[in-house]
């Protein structure tokens, strides 16, 4: 029988409500994460739920973070994304790998 356990997106493993209609949306606003569409089934999450470490602007550690080369470090020592990189080894998506992909799903 194969792993029937769900795959988490990254505002359920971290718990930080700010997905559309999490508990802190009115307080801190929705994640840009939660809402990039051109991310959707990256990993098997929902938009960028399991991809965060490239969508530009997601709010992490209470604070609003830059583009993939701006946090590039600091995401690759976050236990979601090692999560997700040993959930989907040996298909792991690298960071350059996923822009390139959503940028595709942007250009008409």
């Amino acid at each position: 029988m194969g792993d029937d356990k769900k795959k988490l997106n990254c505002w359920e493993y971290k718990k930080c409500g700010r997905e559309p209609g999490g508990a802190k949306v009115h307080e801190l606003g929705v994640c840009p994460v939660a809402t990039e569409q051109c991310a959707d089934g990256i990993h098997s999450g929902a938009n960028g739920g399991r991809c965060c470490w490239v969508v530009t602007g997601s709010l992490c550690k209470g604070q609003q973070q830059g583009s993939y080369a701006q946090k590039f470090g600091d995401c690759h020592h976050c236990d979601f994304y090692e999560l997700v990189r040993s959930e989907e080894m040996p298909s792991f998506k690298v960071g350059i790998t996923i822009l390139n992909e959503i940028k595709k799903r942007k250009t008409p």
